[in-house]
């Protein structure tokens, strides 16, 4: 479903954006973005073949915001069953500090909510002090209780 939403700044109408799932077809202008958003590290779980598992798996968990033709937003959302994660919450620099970032987010956590997810999860890369400030502002707090680790296999 997509859905029209404008943006106030200041007061003013910003460009009206359109949200709607994320699909396969968007990968290479997804990934072309992210690739350009500053704090946003990419890796092998970002191939096409990885990503088209993940929007399958997660079907109409994931967003992407579109103005002027233009993809302006994007938040890859899933579940485990038990616990949601949201992963690479990107927004274009003229449409950061006016709300889609928080919509973004507000719309995967509504679908977790609606689906039985009561919790959700993200990862912040060290140093990405901008996306730190975000996270804490929507709500998110900050665990020092636990360490993440990794294997690959």
């Amino acid at each position: 479903m997509n859905e029209k939403t404008s943006f106030m700044a200041g007061g003013v109408a910003l460009d009206s954006c359109t949200v709607r799932a994320m699909r396969l077809d968007d990968y290479l202008v997804v990934i072309d973005f992210w690739k350009q958003t500053p704090g946003l590290r990419l890796s092998e779980a970002d191939s096409k073949e990885n990503m088209d598992l993940f929007l399958q798996r997660n079907d109409g968990f994931s967003f992407v915001a579109e103005a002027a033709g233009q993809l302006v937003g994007t938040i890859l959302c899933g579940h485990d069953g038990r616990r949601g994660f949201l992963y690479h919450l990107a927004v274009h620099g003229g449409y950061r500090k006016k709300g889609l970032g928080r919509q973004l987010v507000r719309r995967c956590l509504a679908k977790l909510a609606a689906n039985g997810i009561g919790k959700c999860h993200l990862f912040v890369m060290e140093g990405n002090d901008p996306a730190m400030d975000f996270w804490e502002r929507v709500g998110f707090q900050r665990r020092d209780d636990i360490h993440i680790y990794s294997a690959t296999i």
